[in-house]
């Protein structure tokens, strides 16, 4: 099925941080609606924005075209309020999907922000996209905090073909970081969520993160896990002799695991503590 791309313009770019993001994060920021990643475990296929369209999660995107002018507005009324201004970009969206390359609306955002920064930004994406935009990402950074995480969920290219085939390479992925991470842009490893991984996969981060995040299906879907097992994940799991990887308690032995090779202000478990400062 192709794609059906829409351009919209949004009410609002800035969206009051709650449940899982209201832990320091004042805000996320979405510039699309729809993903073309489309990952199976994503929890944004069980939220309203997905279960009232009748086109399937991944074939429809829509351009919030008037992101940037909403952001200016918001941000300066803020301002005004003497608010704080955290934000988490994107909650909903990956802000690097394919089609930014085109249409530019997260480097729009990010354009505008070294005029009206915000207080500290966290970009989320899995995709090495991110890479185009160091140089805007390195003057904002002497504007406020910045930190660039990148969804690295394993470090097997099988496991990604099951639950993310349409996303880019785990290798792509580690190549972004090392570049933002030597442009002095802070950089974090989000393992969200956490997928079947070889013992060697903390050593793939070493001098290339700031932080590593470790979220789980089960705690990291907004719900404790439910819209996971409405997604089918238990099953999915089991169809490829994976279910022992499927536990409530999976993001402790992950995060002991990790503790073996990176010190205790590096980790970082959603379950504990959200906000990567």
């Amino acid at each position: 099925m192709n794609t059906t791309i829409t351009e919209i313009t949004s009410r609002k770019i800035l969206t009051e941080a709650k449940g899982y993001l209201d832990v320091g994060f004042t805000h996320s920021l979405n510039p699309y609606s729809g993903c073309g990643f489309s990952c199976k475990y994503c929890y944004v296929r069980e939220m309203p924005i997905q279960k009232y369209k009748e086109i399937p999660w991944g074939n429809w995107i829509d351009i919030k075209t008037n992101a940037v002018e909403n952001y200016q507005k918001e941000i300066k009324l803020l301002r005004k309020r003497n608010k704080s201004i955290n934000i988490f970009m994107s909650s909903a969206t990956d802000p690097y999907q394919p089609i930014e390359r085109r249409v530019n609306i997260t480097r729009g955002i990010l354009e505008e922000m070294i005029e009206n920064p915000p207080d500290f930004l966290q970009i989320q994406t899995r995709s090495p996209l991110v890479t185009r935009d160091i140089d805007l990402l390195g003057k904002l950074k002497e504007k406020c905090e910045v930190l660039v995480s990148i969804t690295i969920e394993t470090d097997r290219e099988d496991i990604k073909q099951i639950f993310a085939p349409l996303a880019p390479g785990i290798q792509l992925r580690l190549k972004a970081l090392r570049e933002v991470n030597k442009a002095g842009i802070p950089t974090q490893a989000s393992i969200s969520p956490v997928l079947p991984f070889t013992p060697d996969f903390p050593k793939i981060f070493n001098g290339i993160v700031n932080h590593i995040w470790i979220d789980t299906l089960s705690i990291g879907d907004g719900l404790m896990g439910k819209r996971s097992e409405q997604l089918g994940m238990p099953t999915l799991f089991e169809e490829h002799n994976l279910s022992k990887w499927y536990q409530k308690d999976l993001h402790v032995k992950v995060e002991k695991y990790f503790r073996k090779y990176f010190s205790n202000t590096m980790i970082r478990v959603s379950k504990y503590n959200a906000f990567p400062r």
